[in-house]
């Protein structure tokens, strides 16, 4: 069956690339797919000495948010070859002497909600020529940045960088606010620069949240100076983060338009925690989920979001809440004996621990993320500030919102990246309000994730296993829903070229042909695997 469909994309592939060849300069090629686009038919080139004009903005760029990602324009425009043309065989009226970036807002605090659209024009023609850019803020210039990076090409004949198809008329905003990808760090540790080029990737594809994972069962790598002793969990001295490492993370991202929405996933999936304090099991031989009895519990969760509130400053926490089998608590005598002084079985115990957790996070000012358990068990008793993030399947995320609350689509038969047999049709064609059609519950569901949970992945095979899948997301997220393929295969040479694209950024994006992470299957172009 995976052969016939890779079979199947191979020749959609190649119908795809035939047509690009055809159409040539016509052809457009952006993702993802903004929600307005006007263009021409004429070309200019990009001066050597193209610079950044920021005349009549009101931001004033004193964190060098957008100077940076000017820089970082200019290095992936001209990463893939060395830009040594003869610019005096160029007319003036052909140059593209520089971005013109006008931003409105003079905030550059990051946030859930905030404006995120952007104005692009090229023109064709002018005294000198400019491209100009508008933004509300400077994350919409970010975006529009990483647009026009997408309209540059490298000339082999002159040895310059073109704009092809001026003028250039786009406008442009997300579909949803909240735009995610899950890593796990407890599974398998990734080192600093890999985080940090996952980063730069969502950046290319206009992903906004990276969800970080950080701990499980498996580990406990995050250092947490209210607890020392929790990072003892780690699975060796080397494979940690430093909370200077955490801030450095959400740093990094920051500049790049990206909130990064923390994780620990309570009471369920801590075995970890209980290496460097071995009272938060219920007792040696059971030793998940987390002892809801002893208060030390409810003392190391407080901590942690506390030592949480200085680093991470997105608007959310994630509490997990999944996948908690409570018959630990039934056979540990203590534990047992708690429940029937307080009256609870197991049930309430695990919307007794849920709800606590929830009021310590509300306590330092977090909106709530609780994977979509909660919800199934006790909904009803959700702090009203609660996120439920679904995964387990469809129909959640209608209940959800039919109940007023707001909701985070990953069902894992489409948006699961580890999930290697989906293939980026499937994922391209996960839509998040299927059968939602209340305007007002449409406004509930703030955006979906892809998961890229860490059992089989390492920093040897993190990139090719989230990309370009997750790139076929990241098009369903952002662009208008009248604007989005109805037929996969009507984008197929586009998403091949965005992948050849990463690969020439220096992210290891595997074919789009067969499922995910797959090999090359014989030699040939990047645009026809």
């Amino acid at each position: 069956m995976v052969k016939l469909v890779a079979q199947s994309l191979l020749l959609g592939l190649y119908l795809q690339v035939l047509a690009v060849f055809a159409v040539d300069v016509h052809r457009l090629n952006i993702w993802p797919m903004p929600q307005s686009v006007s263009n021409g038919h004429q070309i200019l080139h990009m001066s050597k000495d193209f610079e950044l004009m920021t005349q009549g903005t009101k931001y004033p760029d004193a964190s060098e948010i957008l100077k940076d990602g000017f820089s970082r324009l200019l290095d992936v425009v001209q990463a893939a070859h060395v830009v040594d043309g003869n610019f005096s065989h160029f007319d003036q009226s052909v140059l593209l002497q520089g971005i013109h970036v006008v931003i409105f807002s003079l905030n550059d605090e990051l946030q859930y909600g905030i404006d995120e659209s952007y104005k692009l024009s090229i023109p064709a023609a002018g005294n000198p020529v400019y491209a100009h850019l508008e933004a509300q803020t400077v994350y919409g210039a970010l975006h529009g940045l990483q647009t026009f990076s997408q309209l540059c090409h490298f000339n082999f004949t002159t040895t310059v960088i073109e704009v092809h198809q001026v003028p250039w008329n786009i406008i442009d905003q997300p579909r949803f606010s909240y735009r995610g990808l899950l890593i796990d760090t407890s599974r398998h540790y990734q080192p600093l620069p890999m985080i940090k080029k996952v980063i730069d990737s969502m950046a290319y594809t206009k992903l906004n949240v990276l969800h970080w994972h950080i701990v499980d069962s498996q580990s406990f790598p995050l250092e947490i100076p209210s607890y020392p002793k929790l990072w003892f969990g780690a699975y060796s001295i080397s494979e940690r983060y430093a909370m200077a490492d955490a801030a450095e993370i959400v740093s990094y991202a920051q500049r790049r338009g990206i909130n990064v929405l923390a994780e620990i996933d309570v009471p369920g999936h801590a075995l970890s925690w209980g290496t460097g304090y071995p009272s938060l099991w219920p007792s040696k031989d059971c030793q998940q989920p987390l002892d809801v009895s002893n208060e030390f519990t409810f003392k190391v969760i407080d901590g942690i979001l506390s030592d949480f509130s200085k680093i991470f400053k997105f608007k959310f926490v994630h509490l997990g809440g999944d996948e908690v089998d409570t018959s630990c608590w039934a056979i540990t005598p203590h534990v047992k004996k708690w429940l029937q002084k307080h009256a609870l079985n197991e049930s309430e115990a695990y919307q007794y621990f849920v709800l606590r957790a929830q009021k310590i996070a509300l306590s330092y000012g977090y909106e709530i993320i609780n994977w979509e358990e909660t919800f199934n068990n006790f909904g009803d008793k959700l702090s009203r500030k609660t996120v439920v993030h679904n995964w387990l399947g469809g129909g959640v995320a209608e209940r959800v919102v039919a109940a007023g609350l707001r909701c985070i689509v990953s069902n894992q038969d489409k948006w699961y990246l580890d999930h290697l047999d989906t293939t980026w049709p499937e994922v391209y064609m996960n839509e998040p309000l299927t059968n939602i059609t209340n305007p007002k519950q449409q406004e509930l569901v703030i955006g979906g994730e892809v998961c890229m949970w860490g059992e089989q992945i390492d920093g040897s095979d993190i990139e090719q296993t989230i990309w370009p899948r997750a790139a076929a997301a990241a098009e369903r997220l952002w662009s208008p829903y009248d604007n989005l393929a109805k037929d996969p295969r009507q984008i197929t040479g586009r998403l091949a070229h965005f992948r050849c694209l990463l690969n020439q950024r220096g992210v290891a994006a595997a074919p789009l042909a067969g499922p995910g992470r797959v090999a090359p299957q014989d030699p040939g172009s990047c645009y026809m695997q």
